[in-house]
C-alpha cells in the first residue's frame, strides 16, 4: 500500500483527515475534528482510497466501519501525526474541536453496576459516552469492525486483532431465597452433590444455562442436563426472581452481595475453589487512542481494583 503522489510527496492533509473519520466512527463527526464540510471529508477519502488502490470504509446505518486496510494505515501513520501535531500545531483548526463520544460495550450488568458508576464523574470533564451491552462474542466482533472504542468482555479474544486487559474476576455463587433454602437439605449438598436439590426449578439467563453448568462442572464435577423453568436474559430480572422464591441459579457475587448482606439470598454453598470468571477491557492495537478514550480506559483500570 503506497501513500504517496506520483511526485512522491506525502499528502498529510488526506492522512488527517482519514484518522480523524478513522478514530470518530463516522464522517460526519470526523469533518468536525478536522474542521471540514463533510462533502470535502469525503472528497479527500476517496482520493486517498484512488492513491492507495483499496476501499478504507464500509458504510454502516450509523457512521463507517473501518477495514482491515484502514486499521492497518491508522497504525501506521497515527504515531507520526499525533507528534508532528504536538510540534506544530493541527493545521487547520485554532480551537481544538470537541471529541466525538467514546462508544463502551459490554455485559449489561457488569457496566451498570461497576463500568458506568466508576465512569459518572468524566461527564463533567466533558467526555461524552454512548454505552450498548450485549453478549461478549458479539461485541468483540463489533469492536474488529470498529464498531466500539472499548468492550467489557468476559471472553478473551484470540489472535492480534484485538489486545486485552484483565479487568476484574467474578466469582460465581449458587444461591437461593430463604424460603426455598428451607426446603434443602444443605448438609446432603454438600455430601451429594445436586441430587439434594431435585424439584427445586432452576433459573436462568440462557436456555442452555451457561453458568449454571459450568458451576455444576467445576463444583459438583457432573454435567447438567435439566432444564431452566424460567429463562429471562438479564441477571439482574434473575436475581430478582430467585428472591422472589421462584427457585435457585448461580450469581456473579458482585451481582447479588447486596441481597446476600440483607438475607433476601442464601449462599447454599461456600466451595473452597469457586467458579471464578476474568473479565477484560479490550480495544484495538495500533492506532493512538483519542484522549478521552484513554482517559475512559485508565479510569476502568483504576477502578477495577476496588470491584
Amino acid at each position: 500500500m503506497n501513500d504517496r503522489d506520483s511526485d512522491g510527496n506525502v499528502d498529510l492533509n488526506q492522512l488527517r483527515t482519514f484518522l480523524a473519520v478513522h478514530r470518530a466512527g463516522s464522517i460526519t463527526a470526523g469533518a468536525r475534528l478536522v474542521g471540514l464540510s463533510q462533502p470535502t471529508v469525503t472528497g479527500q477519502l476517496q482520493a486517498l482510497e484512488k492513491r492507495l488502490g483499496a476501499r478504507l470504509f464500509d458504510r454502516l446505518p450509523r457512521g463507517v466501519a473501518p477495514t482491515a486496510a484502514a486499521t492497518e494505515l491508522a497504525a501506521r501513520i497515527a504515531a507520526p501525526l499525533d507528534a508532528l501535531d504536538t510540534v506544530a500545531g493541527p493545521a487547520r483548526r485554532a480551537e481544538p474541536a470537541p471529541q466525538p463520544a467514546v462508544r463502551l460495550a459490554g455485559p449489561a450488568e457488569l457496566l451498570a453496576v461497576h463500568a458506568i458508576p466508576a465512569l459518572a464523574s468524566l461527564i463533567a470533564r466533558g467526555v461524552r459516552l454512548v454505552v450498548d451491552a450485549g453478549l461478549s462474542d458479539d461485541l468483540l466482533g463489533g469492536l474488529r469492525a470498529g464498531h466500539y472504542d472499548l468492550v467489557v468482555s468476559t471472553v478473551r479474544p484470540r489472535g492480534r486483532t484485538l489486545v486485552a486487559e484483565p479487568l476484574t474476576d467474578e466469582e460465581f455463587v449458587l444461591v437461593a431465597a430463604p424460603s426455598v433454602a428451607a426446603r434443602i437439605d444443605r448438609e446432603r449438598l454438600r455430601s451429594k452433590g445436586p441430587e439434594a436439590l431435585s424439584g427445586i426449578p432452576l433459573i436462568s439467563y440462557a436456555a442452555d444455562l451457561p453458568i449454571l453448568r459450568r458451576y455444576w462442572r467445576h463444583v459438583f464435577g457432573i454435567r447438567l442436563t435439566a432444564e431452566a423453568a424460567l429463562v429471562v436474559a438479564d441477571l439482574r430480572a434473575v436475581t430478582a426472581a430467585v428472591a422472589a422464591g421462584a427457585g435457585i441459579s448461580v450469581l456473579p457475587r458482585y451481582l447479588c452481595a447486596a441481597e446476600l448482606d440483607s438475607g433476601a439470598l442464601v449462599a447454599l454453598l461456600e466451595p473452597e475453589d469457586p467458579p471464578i470468571n476474568t473479565g477484560f477491557l479490550v480495544r484495538r492495537p495500533g492506532a493512538a487512542a483519542r484522549p478521552h478514550v484513554e482517559l475512559v480506559y485508565q479510569r476502568l483500570i483504576a477502578a477495577a481494583r476496588q470491584w
